[in-house]
């Protein structure tokens, strides 16, 4: 399917590692430092998870080779028009799970493929439902936990998220941090392109 392009994903994710993996491609690791990742106060919540992507690809356009594949993606958690990025520390942390108790939510992944000839960006959406959380649950899930590396301070596939998620509508890979079904469709959809002559692109 991608023999055309060498892979690489753009992120210290495990959980994103993870997933990629589970398409069956190989690919490699290459984070970039200190890449900015802040939006304008005035964008809609939906954009700014693709926004970050373009954002995070646009770093790695400058130093990838002719024959890579570049994915970056980002990941927030949206209450009302709210953005919960990642937790500062725990009272943050606990804060987050508060507004998401008894609340249906939506995850939104951003996602940007770059090649030296195209890009390519979008962003999936999942809506997620909670129960009312107990404050004993929330102190033990973050004490247990530690979830300041994640959007809106859970990990769907978490102990917060076998107690907690009474509805979910969408792709949980999605809520993991990567849409994969949409990847792989996209990857192929690269691939199709490459292969086409010049006249028919």
């Amino acid at each position: 399917m991608v023999n055309d392009y060498k892979i690489i994903l753009a992120s210290n994710s495990p959980r994103r590692r993870e997933l990629l993996a589970g398409l069956g491609i190989e690919f490699e690791v290459r984070v970039l430092p200190g890449i900015d990742e802040s939006y304008p106060a005035s964008m809609p919540a939906a954009e700014t998870a693709e926004y970050i992507a373009g954002k995070k690809a646009a770093a790695y356009r400058q130093v990838m080779a002719d024959d890579e594949l570049v994915i970056t993606a980002d990941t927030v958690v949206i209450v009302g028009d709210e953005v919960l990025g990642k937790p500062a520390d725990t009272q943050m942390a606990a804060q987050m799970l508060r507004k998401l108790s008894g609340r249906t939510h939506q995850v939104m992944t951003g996602v940007c493929m770059t090649t030296s000839e195209q890009t390519v960006s979008f962003s999936v959406k999942t809506d997620v439902t909670f129960k009312q959380l107990a404050e004993d649950e929330i102190e033990y899930y973050i004490k247990k936990y530690q979830p300041l590396d994640k959007a809106g301070a859970y990990g769907i596939q978490e102990w917060i998220g076998y107690i907690g998620c009474t509805g979910l509508n969408g792709s949980y890979y999605n809520v993991m941090g990567l849409p994969v079904q949409r990847i792989y469709t996209e990857l192929q959809r690269f691939t199709r392109r490459r292969s086409l002559p010049d006249c028919q692109q």
